[in-house]
């Protein structure tokens, strides 16, 4: 094939031919929301308001180690797949690339939620052929894993046991299986299972698995999903520079949990910072548009890992109790402590949010926040005392509806972090948001 180089050079002899393609049209922009302490903050809620107006919601990371729970005409759905804005009938959810399915327990999540009234949720599901495949012996191998790290070092990370990080581990090895390999020719993908349990029983000899029983029900579920399975990236693809939608993107788990900016090892398998919505569901960085980041008024954490402001005292058991701090997902109490800014400015600095607090009475102020565990532990924290106060907000529709002690202590960390605070939370339902602009 020869080019004529004149062609380049010489004017079109047309004037609409050869006009230089528009600069700024860069599709729809996209809404993320995401955690910026150590999850559990609130982010279903949010989500949940946002979704209400949004045309496409997604899921970019994590797995069912993750949960949100939204409250909607006094009841309340438990999500861990399922991205929570599937409760609005009017949106259609995605479940990106970058999320590990684990698909026993996507179909028990919907059943579940099914009892409760969410309805039509299969035909607003759209799951990317690139997910990867959390398999029950990847469930098995977590909890191995946590038995082998209390047996050599004397401690654990506290993992959900799950399977997310085995998952993952498969995925960055190159020797996990996707959504797009269980629906393809499965005589195929049964080779690559079989191998995949091989290659793990050899690493854990305890590893027992029924091979023939677990391809049986993987096939089932295979053909459960084909329906909502899509080519991801042509799917978001279209979604973003195709007619105006507005498209929300819920990020999981949150910024102190990243396996990059997290407080490592104690964090979770995947880019729960913004960058995770780019690299979980194939969108170009230009279409990031809003990033809000969620944040308590206080701080709780699930599992092991540094927590300065922690309060292992009457205080942080009265946290604990009024804030009903238990995880969606495990179970297990969440540990509780005083805001700590330092940790929200450091969220900022990765995803450059604008945050969302609930209500509760006094936080903290320390100087940096430092990436080796063991400096952090030894971190004597610096208080800045507000006086609380002791009223019900729980019936504030409005700003001027909210204690002044409360305004005044919404004012300083909104100050201090530098990001305008735009939703105040005070309970459980949708209706409980105060919108400051």
């Amino acid at each position: 094939m020869s080019l004529n180089h004149k062609s380049y050079t010489n004017p079109p002899s047309n004037p609409t031919q050869g006009l230089k393609r528009p600069r700024n049209d860069t599709g729809n922009k996209v809404t993320v929301v995401l955690g910026a302490q150590w999850g559990d903050e609130g982010k279903g809620k949010v989500v949940d308001l946002l979704a209400t107006e949004s045309d496409l919601v997604c899921r970019c990371q994590g797995g069912n180690n993750a949960g949100h729970t939204v409250v909607v005409e006094g009841k309340e759905y438990d999500f861990h797949l399922l991205p929570s804005g599937i409760i609005n009938p009017k949106s259609i959810c995605v479940i990106g690339n970058g999320v590990v399915i684990h698909l026993p327990g996507l179909f028990e999540e919907a059943e579940n939620n099914e009892k409760k009234g969410l309805k039509g949720w299969e035909k607003r599901l759209i799951v990317s052929d690139r997910a990867h495949l959390v398999f029950d012996f990847h469930q098995v191998v977590d909890g191995i894993q946590e038995t082998q790290r209390q047996a050599t070092e004397g401690k654990i990370i506290g993992t959900t046991k799950k399977g997310i990080g085995p998952t993952y581990a498969s995925k960055a090895s190159r020797i996990g299986l996707r959504v797009c390999d269980l629906l393809g020719d499965f005589k195929e993908f049964s080779t690559k299972f079989k191998n995949l349990v091989k290659q793990y029983q050899s690493m854990y000899s305890s590893l027992t698995v029924d091979t023939e029983s677990q391809l049986k029900k993987l096939k089932e579920y295979g053909e459960r999903l084909r329906p909502m399975v899509r080519d991801g990236v042509y799917y978001m693809y279209e979604a973003l520079h195709g007619p105006p939608k507005r498209i929300l993107v819920e990020g999981a788990n949150a910024a102190l949990l990243d396996i990059d900016f997290g407080t490592y090892p104690f964090v979770t398998s995947s880019n729960c910072t913004v960058g995770g919505a780019c690299t979980g569901l194939g969108i170009p960085p230009l279409n990031i548009g809003e990033v809000y980041g969620v944040s308590k008024a206080y701080t709780t954490r699930v599992g092991i890992g540094a927590f300065p402001t922690e309060q292992l005292n009457a205080t942080g058991e009265l946290l604990q109790t009024r804030g009903h701090e238990v995880g969606v997902t495990t179970g297990r109490k969440r540990r509780c402590g005083w805001l700590d800014l330092v940790i929200l400015k450091y969220a900022h600095m990765i995803n450059v949010f604008i945050s969302f607090l609930k209500c509760v009475k006094q936080i903290t102020l320390i100087p940096h926040f430092p990436a080796n565990m063991e400096l952090l532990h030894k971190v004597e924290v610096e208080y800045e005392t507000f006086p609380g106060w002791k009223s019900d907000t729980s019936a504030a529709r409005k700003w001027n509806n909210l204690p002044q002690k409360a305004q005044n202590y919404i004012r300083f960390v909104e100050n201090h972090i530098g990001v305008p605070i735009k939703w105040v939370g005070v309970g459980k339902s949708r209706e409980c948001m105060i919108q400051m602009f």
